[in-house]
């Protein structure tokens, strides 16, 4: 089995709040930083997102990608990896645990391969550091609510 790299936050927010905003992948690129573009091609019969493109800009790491969503009761979503350029897998998941009140923990578990030769120590390292700013971007986005649409006014 691939080692994975996993890591967790609490957020203080019921847990389907937190679930909102991880299942909105339109905005991904208002809140994560890495992902310029998220585009669901393919949607279960609740609307959950079961197929998305991403494009990913991370300085000298940029892919356009595919993965495959799996919903597990409302409080878990996986993926797995359909296509990509640089990547030959990329598994992970958000689970989300509430811990009293209008408090959420969110544990994040992530495993990566690249079709590039890189040592474990340094793709750990990399998995780590796309985990804690993923996290931390997730609770400042739940916790600041989302932004409200401006109205424009030339309109």
């Amino acid at each position: 089995m691939a080692e994975h790299t996993s890591s967790s936050i609490t957020i203080e927010a019921a847990p389907a709040d937190v679930m909102g905003v991880i299942a909105d992948f339109a905005r991904y690129p208002e809140w994560t930083g890495e992902v310029k573009l998220a585009e669901v091609l393919a949607a279960d019969d609740r609307g959950r997102a079961e197929k998305v493109r991403l494009v990913l800009d991370a300085g000298a790491i940029k892919d356009d990608h595919t993965l495959a969503y799996t919903w597990t009761g409302e409080n878990e979503v996986s993926w797995t990896l359909v296509k990509s350029q640089m990547l030959r897998s990329l598994d992970g998941s958000y689970r989300l645990a509430p811990v009293g009140g209008d408090r959420t923990e969110v544990t994040y578990r992530l495993t990566v391969d690249v079709k590039i030769p890189m040592l474990g120590m340094i793709k750990r390292k990399a998995e780590k550091v796309i985990i804690d700013r993923a996290l931390a971007g997730l609770k400042k986005r739940v916790e600041s609510g989302p932004k409200p649409v401006e109205s424009d006014p030339r309109a």
